[in-house]
């Protein structure tokens, strides 16, 4: 399969290559930004030399479709919903690792601050959070962003099998300083982000209405979550810490069973008999969840670690690759994480 992607110097866009690379079924033919026309990958990023030495164009729609069978749109959102259109209208897949296609309409424009897509648009797209929606045949998939997967992952179980009060999650989110995007701020800079913990859009992150929708679909009895992000002065990863009230009469053994229960067959996501690190993901598209249960406050923690860059963003969107294709899951995901 030949595929392209639309915002290669983008931090998804590098972790996209870096992934395609290892995948049998998959070659990557063409990559597009807005700088850097006519340059090579491998020379403006050396740690490629060898793996991909394409030369980068500018987007063209009609030529992407020419010669691909596919297209991620690595680009940030309010770009990605004014490109997805010309592929769309003509049935050509693309897989959106962008916030532009994950949302109704008003819910976009009130998050994101940003005009949306037409609805139309909107609602040839499945959200696709790999291990609970069935992709397979689709052409048109809104990957899930970082934030909402480790939270959503974390706290499926407890939705699913009605172990928790719906509305009683309490969500503490932390991520590397990648989950920003490569645009450069006055609140990533090294000496305000070096040894420094800081929370950022306390109760106004673009990513609560998505989870709160994905958890809606777990447990239609959930109206709202509290949910907090805040930035770790660390280069990747994503840490959800999830707090919730157990319902009357549950024992730590149901809640156990439930996590073993939804994930049995689920190939990137580890229960931990401990709780877990982000150095047991990084550069994996793994998933690892770990839990504890205090009798006295009826309180499970949840704490579920990603790689943002990978299981939030590239990972996810080749995972979905793999399953709209009707492939094998884990086709072309033979790294291990980088412990060290």
């Amino acid at each position: 399969m030949k595929v392209s992607i639309v915002g290669i110097t983008g931090y998804s866009g590098l972790e996209l290559v870096r992934i395609l690379h290892n995948h049998p079924k998959v070659e990557l033919v063409s990559i597009h930004a807005t700088k850097d026309l006519g340059k090579k990958l491998s020379d403006l990023y050396p740690y490629l030399l060898g793996i991909c030495d394409l030369m980068i164009e500018a987007f063209d729609a009609a030529a992407i479709m020419q010669q691909s069978d596919l297209v991620f749109l690595a680009t940030p959102s309010g770009v990605a919903k004014d490109l997805s259109r010309d592929f769309v209208t003509v049935g050509f897949p693309v897989i959106d690792l962008s916030g532009d296609h994950r949302l109704p309409a008003k819910s976009y424009e009130k998050w994101y601050g940003k005009s949306a897509a037409s609805q139309s648009i909107l609602d040839q797209f499945v959200y696709g959070l790999s291990e609970f929606t069935p992709v397979k045949g689709k052409k048109f998939i809104a990957n899930p962003g970082c934030y909402a997967t480790a939270t959503s992952l974390a706290l499926a179980p407890l939705l699913q099998e009605d172990i928790i009060n719906p509305d009683s999650i309490i969500v503490d989110a932390k991520s590397g300083l990648t989950g920003a995007g490569k645009a450069l701020s006055e609140s990533s800079h090294f000496v305000n982000v070096h040894d420094n913990y800081v929370t950022y859009k306390l109760n106004r992150h673009q990513h609560i209405p998505e989870i709160v929708q994905q958890l809606k679909i777990f447990n239609d009895q959930l109206n709202y979550i509290q949910f907090s992000t805040s930035l770790l002065p660390v280069n990747r990863g994503i840490m959800a810490t999830c707090y919730a009230k157990i319902k009357d009469g549950v024992e730590m053994n149901q809640i156990e069973a439930a996590f073993e229960k939804i994930y049995d067959k689920k190939p990137f996501v580890r229960i931990q008999k401990e709780l877990p690190e982000l150095h047991n993901v990084i550069g994996s598209n793994f998933t690892d969840i770990g839990f504890a249960y205090n009798p006295v406050t009826q309180i499970v923690t949840v704490i579920a670690v990603i790689d943002n860059l990978v299981k939030g963003a590239a990972g996810q969107a080749v995972q979905n690759l793999n399953l709209m294709m009707g492939w094998p899951e884990t086709e072309g995901f033979i790294m291990a994480p980088n412990y060290l």
